[in-house]
């Protein structure tokens, strides 16, 4: 296939996953679209945006890549080249911990036109969907975002640096290091910090356990929680109960007064 228009390349944020948090710009582009690579995270609902183009599912699966990140980049030029519009479409915000840079770096060299269309992250979006902030005053000055694991599958050292803070700490895909992860703030003296892991979050399939250094692995085994989920650690986790009580004691207020 061969087309007249000028090859190009778009990065969109899908957002967390619920499909209503994609941006409006987002959307737009994804309308204009000729071609479509997708990842796992990403809620398929979106594509109703694109359906005059391609799509193509290009994500990893239980450690099974569909692509490898050297195919999916020779795929992006080569589909610029023949269709014209590709979007790539990437879960939660291409430039965090979504290759999206790189992506970008290998399509640049063929002169390609790129763009870049941000999306809601899942370190404060989710969060903040249970009434967890990232930062509040008097708990939490700044935040981190760290990724569990890192390009050589280690748990980054950046966690260590975070457990030593006063921050709230967010972590993504750091499931299968959360003993480590634990380890770390206990070392500190932090075993008592509330924890909060948020599968699936903002989608129909979220489930949430909320815990404490010391005793979240066990609330993990207890709700069968795993990837694709986040960590926040920190005195932020307790807004949720702060709320959730507040919700309550209004809601008793309210059948008082009915009776």
């Amino acid at each position: 296939m061969q087309t007249n228009r000028n090859p190009k390349v778009t990065l969109i944020g899908a957002g967390p996953g619920d499909p209503d948090l994609i941006t409006i710009k987002g959307a737009t582009a994804l309308a204009d679209a000729d071609v479509v690579l997708y990842d796992a995270l990403v809620n398929t609902q979106l594509l109703k945006y694109a359906q005059g183009a391609e799509h193509i599912f290009v994500g990893k699966r239980k450690g099974c890549y569909t692509y490898q990140q050297e195919q999916i980049n020779e795929l992006m030029v080569s589909r610029a080249q023949t269709h014209g519009h590709v979007v790539r479409l990437k879960g939660g915000d291409p430039f965090i911990f979504g290759r999206g840079a790189e992506e970008i770096e290998y399509i640049s060299q063929f002169g390609i036109e790129t763009a870049v269309v941000p999306g809601i992250s899942s370190s404060a979006a989710v969060p903040a969907m249970q009434n967890i902030p990232v930062t509040k005053r008097g708990a939490s000055e700044s935040f981190w975002v760290i990724t569990g694991t890192t390009k050589s599958h280690k748990l980054s050292k950046d966690v260590h640096l975070a457990a030593q803070s006063s921050a709230t700490v967010v972590i993504l895909m750091g499931m299968s290091k959360l003993s480590e992860i634990v380890s770390l703030f206990k070392a500190e003296g932090k075993q008592d910090v509330p924890v909060a892991i948020i599968q699936n979050g903002t989608t129909e399939n979220e489930k949430i356990g909320v815990g404490t250094i010391t005793t979240i692995e066990a609330i993990v085994a207890q709700n069968q929680l795993s990837n694709p989920a986040i960590i926040i650690i920190g005195e932020v986790v307790n807004h949720r109960k702060i709320i959730e009580e507040l919700k309550r004691e209004h809601q008793h207020q309210c059948l008082a007064l009915k009776k």
